[in-house]
């Protein structure tokens, strides 16, 4: 209620201030986050936003003060730090320059502005921030049940089910039933008799953990710590806690643990079988008083565990529960533990403990019950209407000791039942009633991807048959990352409505831990739908704190040799090209450009220059004359042939491609960073690629690549490849083989990006519109046809295995970048500076986007009215943009009903018509 209560306050002060004109400073974040309560730099940076109801709106200096307490603060008494006046324009990334910052202290601060006209702002609301402590301050002691040594885990890792060797499996599933891979609770009571000041929590619990203070859960995260290569990196979490979540005398800290990707189980359905260790806790609470005295609880030999009601907990396999192994208040004060046993010391995880800064998965949405059918006696299917990542909720009455089943899916069998085949089974979750009234359940440790889901041997709402338990109430929770939504988009097209729709169900799905390929088969972090998608995962989602998490995992999991692997991380090694293909790889090389880009921070593309030069020299000592032939090539390409390698296209021309592009992106940064030898080494790399691809693949009588596929074409289109002189007639021979086919693509999950841009960036929007306006196969349209709430594998959903598939999802960029015409400016990262220049196609009337870039939000909004074309834009104040018409001609412009030839403009709102 007091953060709600805040909020209305800060929103209440937000419009007093905007509505007398004056420009607010809002929006204050500290190393990418609204209050981070574990910043792990010495000298973050922070940032802000303005607003304003005036045009032209600009900061000209800036003044910042730290303080050590909100009191001071209030006060202006800036004991940490006053930047006093700054004459800048830059109200992003201000690194913090006042007096050394103390770990595990909390800050606060503030900001004001002048603006264009030298006038000053009031001051912002007050923000925080907690520097993180160190490797000394955590002094992490790791408890649990059992020790590695006696769990008889199988040392090491990566077992793939495909190749997985029997005398393994049987090691591993027979250590299942011991303490190695069972769920436990863990207590420790303590004593408060001060008053306090403050309390925070450093924790991981691996796999994965629920914390309670008092018998109430810290923290809406579910799955939390994210994964990681345990050998490399280890998460843990901080949270303050209230006052009411503490109190005087006697307390109880209570912890569950299951395994997660750290420790996984091999019963069931399984992709692979891996295991750092059996579940562990890491713990450390700091009390401070108002004294000034400190109180320090951490993990150590005076804990105690138990068994915990979950008797089996997988990632794959699903999750059990039998609430008759309740012990009632095990968590709060009073409770007697004497039958309980001490924990023992474990080997510490090999990784490096580090600060979660990225943003955790929660619970989001919840579907109650559409419609349901009996299949069979006593069974019922139910269908939750949303296929989705995440698990149930039930509440059901019943005799002690019945066992409700629960299996999920994505689609149904002939008869009606739910269907895994092609989403791996057997998938199930058992609860196992304690007859006490009705009872509710959902799971802890474990999700999967479904829309129906089926119970047998029940009755439903009404008890019909005593000797069945009763379903009273069934829900679907929807879980994927909170990082927050940042685009909107809509249209007069519906299939393009529909289909942007059915794309972010899919990446929702898939947004988790990592960005995963399925929710239910593979949970991988296969790496090229990101920087495929990524300028479409960038409008919809806020990912500025999130994607330093991706190449975390990038860096830890790159071999010694400079491979990047396909996946991240590396849980399981597929081999061959499963774990060395070129189009996957160089993810690690375009993402921190792509975060550039559009964050206007370079920072990643600092911090690992490392990563992305030793990944180009990598694909150099697999190269012959600059040539590389290893890889998936353009996987998933459409035809008649069976989905898989690339077929259309030849598998050296998209590894030579992906090599240039990587090659040509090293360069870049050594430029930016300065690195005068690497510059000429790469920039010469670069030349020597393109000549030898070129050499290779383009036949200068026919002005085509490769095989003249699609993906052939398009791809040197995109990438600059082919010669200046040759582009044009490429692209045409690229449009005519579109044409030929009856507007339709060949393109698979690589090349359909490079497809999409190669058609828009080069005046042939008309032709994208033809391509995806349409419902048959391959298109978009034919799965909104199929009925379908989440985009799928393969074009024909009949064909492919997942439903909930995003990688095939890039035409999300053309949405905002063309059709509403939001356009970066490579000038200026950020959108400091951006174009607006929507195109119009087809018989489509109108399209309406927003995105909520780090300076605040833009929106372009067109519709074509009695011949006239309605542009309305917003501008976030202390930027521009250039707007661009989509016309050959000249017509009169005016501008908020003024004539005008000046399109470039400054922030506020804007109505713009011309003629067309």
């Amino acid at each position: 209620m007091k953060f709600f209560k805040n909020i209305l306050v800060t929103i209440t002060l937000l419009v007093t201030l905007i509505s007398k004109g004056q420009t607010a400073v809002v929006h204050l974040t500290c190393e990418k986050a609204e209050n981070p309560l574990a910043v792990v730099q010495n000298q973050p940076r922070l940032s802000w936003q303005l607003t304003s109801e005036k045009r032209n709106v600009s900061q000209n200096a800036y003044q910042i003060l730290v303080a050590s307490s909100a009191e001071k603060l209030q006060k202006n008494e800036a004991d940490s730090w006053d930047s006093g006046k700054v004459i800048s324009n830059k109200n992003l990334q201000i690194s913090y320059n006042g007096h050394p910052l103390k770990t595990e202290n909390k800050y606060f601060w503030k900001v004001r502005i002048w603006d264009q006209e030298n006038k000053v702002s009031k001051w912002s609301r007050t923000a925080s921030f907690r520097i993180a402590p160190s490797a000394s301050d955590l002094n992490p002691i790791w408890i649990g049940a059992i020790t590695k040594a006696d769990s008889h885990l199988p040392e090491g890792r990566n077992y793939h089910t495909a190749t997985f060797k029997k005398e393994r499996k049987e090691a591993i599933i027979n250590a299942s039933d011991s303490l190695s891979r069972r769920s436990i609770i863990l207590r420790k009571p303590f004593e408060l008799k001060k008053e306090i000041k403050e309390a925070f929590v450093y924790i991981s619990g691996l796999g994965h953990y629920e914390l309670t203070i008092n018998g109430k859960k810290i923290s809406n995260s579910e799955f939390a710590p994210l994964w990681t290569d345990y050998d490399k990196t280890v998460n843990y979490n901080t949270y303050e806690l209230s006052a009411n979540e503490l109190q005087n005398g006697e307390n109880v800290i209570g912890v569950l643990l299951g395994n997660g990707m750290y420790n996984m189980v091999a019963e069931r359905y399984a992709k692979f079988f891996v295991s750092f260790g059996p579940p562990t806790l890491f713990f450390k609470m700091k009390v401070v008083y108002k004294d000034g005295s400190e109180q320090i609880i951490k993990s150590d030999e005076s804990w105690k565990y138990s068994k915990s009601p979950i008797t089996f907990n997988s990632i794959f396999g699903g999750e059990d529960y039998n609430a008759n192994l309740e012990q009632e208040g095990w968590n709060k004060k009073g409770f007697k533990d004497a039958h309980w046993k001490k924990v023992v010391l474990q080997e510490a995880p090999k990784g490096n403990l580090k600060a979660q800064t990225a943003p955790p998965v929660t619970i989001q949405k919840k579907f109650d019950v559409k419609e349901f059918k009996q299949p069979k006696t006593d069974t019922y299917v139910f269908n939750m209407g949303q296929n989705l990542s995440g698990f149930p909720t039930i509440k059901v009455k019943g005799k002690k000791g019945q066992t409700v089943r629960i299996w999920v899916g994505e689609g149904l069998n002939d008869e009606g039942t739910v269907g895994q085949g092609r989403s791996g089974k057997p998938y199930y979750y058992d609860y196992t009633l304690k007859g006490q009234g009705v009872e509710e359940w959902q799971p802890k440790f474990s999700y999967y991807g479904f829309q129906y889901i089926q119970i047998e041997n029940i009755n439903y709402k009404e008890t019909k048959n005593e000797n069945f338990p009763t379903v009273v109430y069934l829900e679907s929770n929807f879980i994927y990352n909170s990082a927050g939504e940042a685009g909107t988009f809509e249209s007069s097209n519906e299939i393009f409505n529909k289909t942007h729709e059915l794309i972010n169900n899919s990446i929702k799905s898939n947004f988790q831990s990592v960005f995963t390929d399925c929710p239910q088969r593979e949970k991988l972090g296969w790496l090229e739908e990101v920087h495929l998608n990524g300028p479409g995962l960038m409008f919809n989602y806020n990912l500025e704190s999130y994607i330093p998490a991706i190449m975390q995992n990038i860096s830890d999991s790159q071999r010694e040799n400079g491979l990047i692997p396909t996946i991240v991380p590396e849980y399981v090694i597929f081999g061959g090209d499963f774990t060395d293909s070129p189009e996957w790889g160089v993810t690690g090389v375009i993402l921190p450009w792509m975060y550039y880009e559009y964050y206007g921070d370079s920072s990643l593309i600092e911090k690992y220059y490392p990563v992305m030069k030793s990944y180009v020299d990598y694909l150099t000592t697999t190269s012959k004359n600059h040539i590389v032939s290893h890889g998936l090539g353009d996987w998933y390409d459409y035809g008649t042939h069976a989905a898989g390698y690339s077929k259309n296209s030849p598998i050296a021309l998209s590894a030579t491609s992906h090599y240039f592009y990587g090659a040509s992106l090293v360069a870049k940064a050594a430029k930016l960073l300065n690195k005068i030898d690497d510059i000429e080494k790469y920039e010469k790399l670069t030349s020597d690629i393109k000549k030898a691809f070129n050499d290779a693949f383009f036949n200068e009588a026919t002005k085509q690549y490769g095989t003249s596929s699609q993906f052939s074409n398009a791809v040197p289109v995109f990438m600059d490849i082919v010669a200046p002189q040759y582009k044009a007639a490429v692209l045409q021979n690229l449009v005519a083989d579109i044409k030929a086919k009856g507007d339709r693509l060949t393109t698979g999950d690589v090349g359909n990006r490079y497809l999409f841009q190669a058609l828009a960036r080069n005046g042939e929007n008309e032709t994208m519109y033809k391509m995806n306006n349409h419902y048959d196969a391959p298109g978009y349209g034919f799965q909104i046809k199929f009925g379908l709430t989440t985009l799928t594998e393969q074009w024909d959903p009949r064909k492919g295995n997942s439903w909930n598939h995003f990688m095939m999802g890039q035409i999300e960029e053309w949405f905002y970048r063309s059709l509403a015409g939001i356009v970066p400016d490579d000038a200026n990262p950020g959108f400091k500076h951006f174009f607006i220049q929507p195109e119009m196609v087809g018989d489509m009337t109108f399209v309406k986007a927003t995105y909520q870039s780090i300076y605040g939000k833009i929106a372009s909004a067109w519709e074509k009215k009695d011949g006239k074309l309605i542009l309305k834009v917003e501008i976030p104040a202390n930027t521009s943009a250039t707007i661009k018409l989509p016309t050959d001609k000249n017509p009169e412009v005016k501008v908020n009903g003024k004539s005008t030839e000046n399109l470039k403009l400054g922030s506020g709102k804007y109505t713009i018509e011309c003629k067309i």
